[in-house]
């Protein structure tokens, strides 16, 4: 189950990645309209099924309690994702234009994206940590060793 586990933890990772793709695609299409980020929105539920089962295998190869809470945060963070979209739309004009209160809260769409690419990068290196060890992932600093 271990070997699982590393293995949802990679497929989330790449496919936060293609979610990025996707949102520059969506991004630079010509004429944007409402089908601009079409492939964005599907590929928004794949990371969040991918997150959901992240959680379930995570349980099921009995990892330690931290990382199974870890395992957590990427869908924590989906949800957060839904919501800065649906309270940047409520502040905009009744018609199709943006306020700038609903820029700020809509921009954070994208760094909060980044905090789920950082996360999922930290969960797929305990991942591996997990698979190859067998035990527990170390639980050291997540800074890189110095270069003294």
């Amino acid at each position: 189950m271990r070997r699982a586990y590393l293995i949802v933890a990679g497929l989330l990772q790449l496919d936060v990645l293609v979610q990025f793709y996707f949102a520059g695609v969506g991004a630079f299409a010509r004429p944007q309209d409402d089908k601009s980020f079409a492939l964005h929105d599907l590929n928004g539920t794949i990371v969040s099924i991918l997150a959901l089962v992240l959680i379930i295998v995570a349980a099921l190869a009995r990892a330690p309690g931290r990382l199974i809470g870890f395992s957590a945060l990427p869908l924590g963070l989906v949800v957060v994702q839904v919501l800065l979209i649906l309270l940047g739309r409520a502040l905009n004009s009744t018609g199709d234009n943006t306020t700038p209160g609903g820029l700020a809260i809509l921009g954070l769409h994208a760094v909060n994206g980044l905090a789920i690419m950082a996360v999922v990068g930290i969960l797929m290196r305990r991942a591996r940590q997990l698979a190859n060890t067998g035990g527990k992932p170390d639980q050291r600093s997540e800074a890189p060793a110095s270069m003294a």
